[in-house]
């Protein structure tokens, strides 16, 4: 991968350290790197720049934010080439969180959170079934998210 190899040893235990906690001060990552808090800086904003790094921000609990049903949906298309107009169907709807676009039986699977089953039920039959383009779906619920992690970047 070409990008790898535009990062050092240096870069990868940054991500390896920012990725297990994303509050650390950079002085801290300074001191434990061995760099000086510039440099720190200044490698994370040139990987944001690479898109290394995407996204920043806090990642929300959605159980206590009366959100209690996560599920996942594959939904089948009419046509293949549907998918560009439904995605953007699709992202009007704020209780989707992800959206793949997948080989395998579903053209594109999402990732939805609601409040109980009954507004999951909302959601698929007023607003993602209602789509133009969309045969079916099929949904899946998760009893448990069991845990969550990001990508491993060291060697």
């Amino acid at each position: 991968m070409a990008l790898k190899n535009s990062l050092d040893d240096i870069d990868l235990k940054i991500l390896d350290i920012i990725t297990q906690n994303a509050r650390i001060p950079f002085k801290d990552v300074a001191k434990e790197v061995g760099i000086s808090r510039a440099a720190v800086h200044q490698r994370v904003n040139r990987m944001i720049e690479l898109e290394v790094i995407i996204g920043s921000g806090y990642h929300i609990n959605p159980n206590k934010v009366d959100y209690k049903t996560c599920s996942y949906i594959g939904i089948f298309l009419e046509k293949g080439g549907l998918f560009s107009e439904v995605v953007e169907k699709l992202k009007l709807i704020p209780e989707i969180v992800e959206c793949h676009y997948t080989t395998g039986q579903y053209a594109i699977f999402i990732k939805v959170y609601a409040k109980d089953n009954e507004h999951l039920k909302s959601i698929l039959s007023f607003q993602i079934q209602k789509i133009s383009g969309i045969s079916s779906t099929e949904t899946f619920i998760s009893l448990e998210q069991t845990f969550r992690r990001t990508i491993p970047v060291h060697n």
